[in-house]
């Protein structure tokens, strides 16, 4: 059996993947072992996780500011020597990367080592490390068929994204009489998505619309929000974070989120409607790219961070509300971007790969 290290961080959407093929691939007798940062949400996720991480001390390059780039600039070197240090001590047989700056010097370290290199691309347009290394790596594991422009014919190969599979068994919902809005900015939430369903609450109670919200806020400025709420009179919930975010997919009828790679793959694996509204400050407008994608497919409505307020929100909501066929249209093309078996066929790509 061999070791594989994973490599990639800073969000949650790059370290949950990660596990999941980091879970797959210890179940077939594997040993994996994270490179990571400290600042990233690895070095929280991977030690509860069970696995091993080891630190290199980088930061991001784009979209970060002159200051803060020159700083990783500077850094860089040293990671990448530090990584290939950490390479030389487990003796990898592959390394599989999820792109992130934390990735960067791995995936280097991992070149000049002449590994072989798998890289798992969640975006319709690849990130800076991703589309750096492109041209080397091994495998390019998609989960838009628009990224594979950027890396070598022959090299890609669609497998989604790994998700819950507690996403994949929720069923489909039975039209009720009240409509369940679920509204998620992430775990962080958004001050955009927040501030226009604030904005929106009394055109839902002057017109009579039978709504219930489910609305993940993120912790900043929870408590007055659901203060407001409270006096609305409306139904729903308010809370700093969803527990159990499947269980909230499967009482909504509609999604009002962001166009990150894994809430996408989220609504995929439910088969749910969802209102898009990219993050306007996303690396590459990313976000944009990945919901015209949905949006092209007829999986979801695209509505623009600038666009997106009170009123807007109460039409968009109105309008699938009265069109069911047309919720579940949407629901069923979103269904057909699930890939249930995405962990399990990166790690047959990554067994492929290894050399001993």
């Amino acid at each position: 059996m061999a070791t594989i290290v994973m490599a990639g961080g800073g969000t949650g959407g790059h370290v949950l993947p990660l596990l999941a093929v980091a879970r797959e691939l210890t179940a077939r007798g594997h040993q994996c072992v994270f490179i990571g940062t400290r600042t990233g949400f690895e070095a929280k996720l991977v030690p509860v996780a069970g696995f091993p991480l080891e630190f290199i001390e980088i930061g991001g390059l784009n979209s970060v500011g002159l200051a803060r780039g020159a700083r990783s600039l500077m850094q860089l070197p040293f990671s990448v020597l530090k990584a290939r240090h950490m390479l030389g001590k487990y003796h990898p047989g592959a390394i599989f990367s999820m792109g992130g700056y934390a990735a960067g010097p791995v995936v280097l370290a991992g070149l000049w080592k002449r590994l072989p290199i798998l890289v798992m691309e969640p975006n319709a347009i690849p990130g800076l490390t991703n589309r750096h290394v492109g041209r080397f790596v091994t495998r390019a594991l998609l989960n838009f068929p628009e990224a594979s422009k950027f890396f070598p014919p022959g090299k890609s190969v669609i497998t989604g994204l790994p998700v819950r599979p507690e996403f994949f068994a929720i069923r489909p919902k039975p039209r009720e009489s009240v409509l369940t809005v679920l509204i998620t900015g992430g775990s962080q939430g958004s001050r955009r998505l927040n501030e226009a369903a604030r904005a929106s609450w009394n055109y839902f109670r002057e017109a009579r619309f039978p709504v219930r919200f489910i609305h993940q806020t993120g912790v900043t400025g929870h408590a007055a929000l659901a203060k407001k709420f409270a006096e609305t009179g409306l139904e729903g919930e308010l809370v700093p974070f969803i527990d159990d975010m499947p269980a909230a997919f499967a009482r909504a009828d509609l999604v009002i989120a962001r166009a990150g790679a894994g809430a996408l793959a989220e609504l995929a694996a439910a088969g749910k409607p969802a209102i898009l509204v990219p993050l306007p400050s996303a690396t590459d407008d990313h976000q944009l790219r990945n919901a015209e994608a949905f949006t092209k497919a007829g999986a979801a409505q695209l509505v623009l961070d600038s666009q997106m307020d009170g009123g807007r929100l109460f039409e968009e909501v109105g309008r699938l509300s009265s069109d069911q066929p047309l919720l579940k249209r949407m629901g069923d093309q979103a269904r057909k971007f699930a890939h249930p078996e995405a962990a399990r066929q990166a790690a047959d790509l990554v067994e492929a790969s290894i050399v001993h």
